[in-house]
């Protein structure tokens, strides 16, 4: 395993991180799902997992409060309580989205971030949240009380570092300006959507973080899956039922297929996994620190372990980035 600085600090991650979203609770037969997604799996499903990230040398995980409302941040903190030292990983976790049907049940709210920051510690198990990330911008709350509400926790002893996800460039831009202008707590990392088949955060954001040195954890690095597999390969349960994914990858994608071929053709030259292959050319951008990548597979994780390794050449490179065509922004809200 490589580590690396997150960002400009002194803080060491694995050069993978594990995505935690798929543990934790599936919905019961007739539950509101919530935060809850028909593929995720149990706490006992889960642990060979998490189990695998350790002895792989993971020292990276991340979650979210909403992630199984609430139930990815237990299963995972009471995995790694049990299993290792508490300064030996760097646990991440998010806020923002919905947690209750009332109208301090989400957001940025000076409110919400302090009551949700101590129900995270709570159902982590743990004293402080290594990165405390915004899980997208919260256009009713100023980002100066949000900043400010970040700060205090940091200072209380609650959280490490802070970070961000999606959102455009200009806001993150304001965030560090004003974080800078009041003396507050500085975003450490941006958490947002990159991969071979969504790459409009080159126009603005990598270049802002990489003059920043702000730290780069894309989500979604294999598509949601669709990286991994042919074109016209056979749906998986997730990829049926994930309806926020669906609303960014279409099958029907002239353009992404070709994509998606191009990418197929490299990984059988080279006769070694897809998805070695994308998170190779990933790695390969000196602005990312550590794509998240889930696994609900065994070969998950060693697929993107063994991508630290494989080194792509620069026509490779040139030829998986030839067929891409501007998007839609996606994955904002």
């Amino acid at each position: 395993m490589e580590y690396v600085n997150l960002g400009k600090t002194g803080l060491k991650v694995s050069r993978i991180c594990l995505g935690c979203m798929t543990y934790g609770k599936p919905p019961a037969p007739g539950e509101n799902k919530g935060g809850r997604h028909l593929w995720a799996l149990n706490e006992e499903e889960s642990q060979p997992f998490l189990r695998q990230a350790l002895d792989l040398g993971i020292n990276f995980f991340d979650t979210a409060n909403v992630y199984s409302s609430g139930d990815s941040e237990r299963v995972v903190g009471k995995f790694l309580k049990a299993n290792t030292q508490r300064e030996a990983v760097v646990i991440a976790t998010k806020v923002h989205g919905v947690m209750r049907d009332e109208p301090n049940g989400r957001g940025l709210s000076r409110k919400a971030i302090l009551f949700e920051l101590d129900q995270s510690l709570s159902r982590l198990d743990t004293d402080y949240v290594d990165l405390y990330q915004i899980h997208r911008w919260d256009y009713e709350t100023p980002i100066e009380e949000t900043l400010e509400a970040l700060h205090d926790v940091v200072k209380a002893g609650k959280v490490r570092y802070i970070g961000a996800s999606s959102m455009f460039a200009w806001q993150f831009a304001k965030a560090l300006y004003l974080a800078k202008l009041h003396g507050w707590t500085r975003f450490v990392s941006m958490q947002n959507h990159y991969n071979l088949l969504y790459r409009e955060e080159e126009r603005e954001m990598m270049g802002l973080c990489a003059e920043e040195q702000i730290a780069v954890i894309p989500w979604s690095p294999l598509a949601r899956g669709r990286l991994t597999r042919a074109w016209a390969a056979e749906t998986t349960k997730r990829s049926e039922t994930d309806r926020f994914g669906n609303t960014m990858y279409s099958r029907t994608e002239e353009d992404d297929r070709k994509v998606v071929d191009r990418l197929g053709e490299i990984a059988e030259k080279r006769a070694v996994p897809r998805a070695q292959v994308a998170l190779a050319w990933l790695l390969s951008k000196s602005v990312v620190t550590a794509p998240i990548v889930g696994a609900t597979k065994p070969h998950h994780l060693k697929d993107a372990v063994a991508a630290l390794d494989f080194k792509l050449t620069a026509e490779e490179i040139a030829a998986l980035e030839e067929p891409y065509t501007p998007h839609p922004v996606l994955g904002f809200s």
